[in-house]
């Protein structure tokens, strides 16, 4: 993020009451008549424990596409900009999709349910949201949307960092596939995760924060998200979660895979090592002011979760 709307989001900061973490906003299969037509696709039936998952992380920049701030973004603009977010993550077909910068009803953004519209547009049963920043003005955080049946939610907000608005990460425990041998469901840990953009200490701690919640879960892990951290940087943060998780990163080293601006790889997707990448890729549509990334991945070892 350039230092101009760094500037701005001081100068907001300021001028607003302090962000307040509260519970999370979630859904798991909306309330009859209120998602009428993807309660069909709700469904128990899942693929065999060979399947492929797909996955799309996408910051989607409260709806403001490539507008410098969604307050300057009428609202039927910006539900046309959630549509055509919802129309792309239709077309990829991803089995979980993981969302950062995801408001509620907010004044600063069309006083609308951005998840909410993105789920119905996009036909995904199961959707959720952590608010991690709350004030009279705004309403926002981490989301996961899926069409496989979801078991568990779990948020989590870091620790508060001001000037900067709160970051966190919302984790999914998703039924990936069944076992034909036994029956049981095969589960993975999906977490939708957003780093501060401002400081490289701010996000040291919040992978500090980050790794401890995270620790004693013993399902397959991915974590997708705007990490704000590219791996060359000289103290990265995905690196070194990387390397305290010892989870995998795809082609980490590579300069062609930006995801900000045209040079920065900002956004991840990183897994455990019972799973594998089968393709990975940067989509080149410009929903947001960051691109969104695909992965494909298989399963190299069953969930240890008993």
């Amino acid at each position: 993020m350039s230092w101009y709307k760094y500037g701005y989001y001081v100068i907001l900061a300021f001028l607003m009451s302090a962000c307040v973490t509260q519970t999370v906003d979630y859904h798991r299969i909306a309330d009859n008549g209120s998602f009428p037509a993807d309660i069909s696709i709700a469904s128990d039936d899942l693929p065999d424990k060979d399947g492929n998952l797909t996955i799309l992380s996408l910051n989607i920049a409260h709806g403001r596409n490539q507008s410098i701030n969604q307050l300057l973004v009428n609202k039927e603009d910006l539900k046309h900009n959630i549509i055509t977010i919802a129309r792309l993550i239709k077309a990829v077909d991803a089995d979980v999709v993981a969302l950062q910068e995801v408001d509620g009803p907010s004044s600063w953004s069309g006083n609308f349910d951005h998840l909410e519209l993105l789920a119905r547009e996009a036909k995904y049963p199961w959707y959720y949201r952590a608010n991690h920043a709350e004030s009279r003005l705004f309403n926002y955080g981490t989301a996961i949307l899926s069409r496989l049946p979801v078991q568990e939610i779990m948020q989590y907000t870091f620790d508060p960092s001001p000037p900067t608005f709160n970051k966190g990460f919302l984790l999914a425990t998703v039924n990936w596939a069944r076992d034909s041998e036994n029956g049981e469901d095969v589960t993975i840990d999906i977490a939708s995760v957003h780093l501060d953009f401002s400081r490289q200490s701010v996000r040291e701690k919040q992978i500090t924060e980050l790794s401890t919640a995270l620790k004693d879960r013993k399902n397959p892990l991915i974590l997708a998200g705007d990490f704000n951290s590219d791996w060359f940087a000289e103290e990265s943060a995905v690196r070194r979660l990387a390397e305290d998780t010892r989870m995998s990163a795809f082609r980490p080293k590579t300069r062609d895979l930006p995801t900000y601006k045209s040079d920065r790889r900002y956004d991840w997707i990183l897994i455990t090592n019972e799973l594998a990448y089968v393709s990975y890729q940067v989509l080149p549509d410009p929903v947001s002011d960051h691109r969104a990334i695909v992965a494909e991945i298989m399963m190299i070892a069953p969930s240890v979760q008993k």
